[in-house]
């Protein structure tokens, strides 16, 4: 076990500096670090199964292999659930006037008698003004986009961030053991076991994770998906899917998904026992997301427990924003490593051991 050490302040002050110098190269290198970290990630996930084609065939082989197979794989659910939801957002936009007239024939009257009000929509203008910020909006596109092509390179860094990602990931995998053997080869040799017992701790914690994680995304397009398509409603399956697979953001699957579900069942089925049906999936899906799934499918593989999870969640979203909320339990996984190494360094400590 380790045990605390006396540092001389020299050395606690390089590794100050070493530590600022370090995060200032990256937020100045930050436009051009996107795919790099995109494929550094792939490359974490990938790599056991990359390591295990190499019992079968080499290094270079193997890494080429699984880079296109997950390059298939996004690309085929990109191909069977983007062409549905566009499909499906086209619907919507060419049935705006029915919802306008069921807004104002079905759902204001029903308002009207509950709240004893009598407000009445003008249809004719409500029409009028889509059509013509409809025809002012697609003017605007028209004339902007060439214009931002012209004098912006966010789109063409994108692109290019997109097109050497497939690149980047197999140099990852190709070359991923040896770089970190290569760092565990400049860490000190009093702190290796130290280090590598550490390491080894977040390895398994965040590997845990992302394993549970996907599991939970699996799970909840599987609900939303069948629960829509059990409704009957056009094109739920495709709009259950999206709403599942966007569950790694917290809420965002959940809200896009039941928007989207919700405009689509107004222009199905016009009527409040549809609308309410879809809200069910929705709201039975999300507790069960939140309260049953993701604390036991990922919370109880990293160490945590519900209330943790939700903890953790409050907590980075809180600190954070919306980047907090979105790395809440890997980061959450995390402190919990580190604060039972810290644990373990205070227990074996002198302050702790002598009187």
């Amino acid at each position: 076990m380790y045990t605390p050490k006396t540092y001389r302040p020299w050395t606690f002050a390089i590794t100050c500096l070493l530590v600022v110098g370090i995060v200032w190269l990256l937020l100045a290198l930050k436009p051009i670090l996107t795919p790099f970290v995109m494929a550094a990630v792939l490359a974490y996930i990938l790599n056991p199964i990359t390591t295990k084609l190499t019992q079968h065939m080499s290094r270079s082989l193997a890494s080429m292999t699984v880079m296109v197979m997950a390059l298939l794989i996004l690309a085929v659910l990109l191909l069977v659930i983007v062409p549905m939801l566009i499909e499906q957002i086209h619907s919507m936009v060419t049935k705006i006037p029915s919802f306008i007239h069921w807004l104002n024939f079905k759902a204001v009257p029903k308002l009207n008698a509950i709240f004893h009000t009598q407000y009445q929509l003008d249809t004719a203008l409500l029409n009028q003004l889509w059509e013509e910020n409809g025809t002012e909006l697609q003017a605007m596109l028209k004339k902007s986009l060439p214009l931002m092509i012209k004098q912006s390179g966010g789109v063409i860094a994108t692109v290019a961030n997109l097109m050497i990602l497939p690149f980047l990931l197999y140099y990852f995998l190709l070359d991923w053991n040896r770089w970190t053997e290569t760092i565990q080869s400049l860490i000190p040799r009093r702190y290796l076991d130290f280090t590598q017992r550490i390491l080894k701790e977040l390895d398994e914690v965040l590997g845990e994770w992302l394993r549970g994680q996907l599991v939970v995304m699996l799970v909840m397009a599987l609900i939303y998906g069948l629960g829509l398509a059990f409704l009957g409603l056009e094109n739920g399956f495709a709009i259950g899917m999206v709403a599942g697979l966007l569950v790694f953001v917290p809420y965002l699957g959940a809200f896009t998904g039941l928007l989207l579900a919700t405009l689509a069942a107004i222009l199905q089925y016009g009527n409040w026992g549809g609308l309410i049906a879809v809200w069910a999936v929705f709201g039975v899906g999300q507790f069960l997301e939140s309260f049953i799934i993701t604390p036991r499918l990922v919370g109880e593989r990293i160490g945590l427990s519900p209330l943790a999870v939700i903890f953790a969640l409050m907590a980075f979203g809180q600190l954070m924003g919306f980047t907090g909320m979105l790395l809440a339990l890997p980061l959450a996984a995390v402190c919990v490593v580190l604060f039972r190494e810290g644990v373990q360094w205070y227990f074996a400590s002198d302050y702790y051991q002598k009187r």
